[in-house]
């Protein structure tokens, strides 16, 4: 990606979205573009017409701390708006970010390392899988296989949460929300990226999404960030109907990029009885799989 551009895009629109008033300033007559002016955002940060313009232009190199922090209280950024200002701003100096993965050899070791599957495993009764930042599906235990059947599919290729989120209709289907959800997954995206603005792989999966999906295209041109550790989702499963479940994501520390995500149901609740009829399903389905090929496993013995 083109760090300045994206420096320029990013900085503009947080300044389009703000109004004079949200700023404590007057409003005033006859303003020709959205939300606040370059001068205004100049003083609020208490910097030069001059700096903030080269700012936001993308010239963003050699920014010091007390400079972002001052724009980003000025465009009243919030805390992942914040740390991706940083890390635009780390990009531009070719300092590596603090979120930077390590590619495609580490993305593998978790998807391969014994431990990994190990610990998938032992969570029996949660969705778990391991995902990198590119959002693609790496790992999962036996429940997470039988709940994301609708993103594994028949393919061979490793799933990837933002191609069915976009480019599978089954998803409006398996996510009521599927709206909020789209919005969600190019903002989270968009941090990710530019954690790495190296990162060929991520790249390459946003030129595909950009081309393919008309919704993806116009989410990812609004420039929004966030994070998504925790929170509840909605769910419309084809074997047992709708599911509530709590979010949770866990960074694997010895592998920056790589996170643990597990989906949970309230105990008691209709949701982790269904969650319970989905392993039964789940565990009767391979018991059935495991019957047809033991004849033809006997004859080739």
């Amino acid at each position: 990606m083109d760090n300045r551009l994206e420096v320029r895009e990013f900085l503009s629109s947080r300044r389009a979205r703000l109004t004079p008033e949200q700023a404590g300033l007057p409003a005033g007559g006859n303003r020709r573009v959205p939300g606040l002016r370059r001068g205004e955002v100049a003083n609020l940060a208490d910097v030069s017409v001059e700096y903030y313009g080269r700012l936001e232009r993308g010239q963003i190199g050699g920014a010091s701390s007390a400079v972002l922090d001052a724009i980003a209280e000025a465009l009243q950024l919030d805390d992942t708006e914040h740390a991706h200002l940083f890390d635009l701003a780390r990009a531009s100096d070719g300092i590596p970010t603090s979120g930077r993965s390590r590619g495609r050899r580490l993305t593998s070791k978790t998807a391969s390392r014994p431990s990994m599957h190990w610990l998938l495993a032992s969570l029996k009764d949660s969705v778990a899988g391991v995902v990198d930042q590119r959002m693609n599906l790496l790992a999962i235990n036996d429940l997470g296989r039988a709940f994301y059947a609708p993103v594994i599919g028949d393919g061979g290729r490793t799933p990837n949460l933002a191609r069915f989120q976009f480019l599978d209709p089954v998803a409006r289907d398996f996510y009521p929300d599927w709206a909020l959800f789209a919005e969600m997954c190019v903002a989270v995206m968009r941090a990710k990226a530019g954690q790495d603005p190296h990162d060929k792989e991520m790249q390459d999966l946003v030129g595909e999404l950009s081309t393919r999906s008309d919704t993806f295209r116009r989410l990812w041109a609004a420039h929004n960030v966030r994070t998504h550790g925790t929170g509840s989702k909605r769910f419309d499963h084809p074997v047992v109907g709708e599911l509530t479940l709590a979010y949770e994501e866990l960074l694997v520390s010895a592998e920056p990029g790589i996170a643990l995500m597990t989906y949970t149901a309230e105990p008691g609740s209709p949701s982790a009885e269904r969650l319970r009829l989905l392993a039964s399903w789940a565990a009767s389905t391979a018991a059935d799989t495991d019957q047809e090929e033991t004849p033809h496993d006997a004859n080739q013995r």
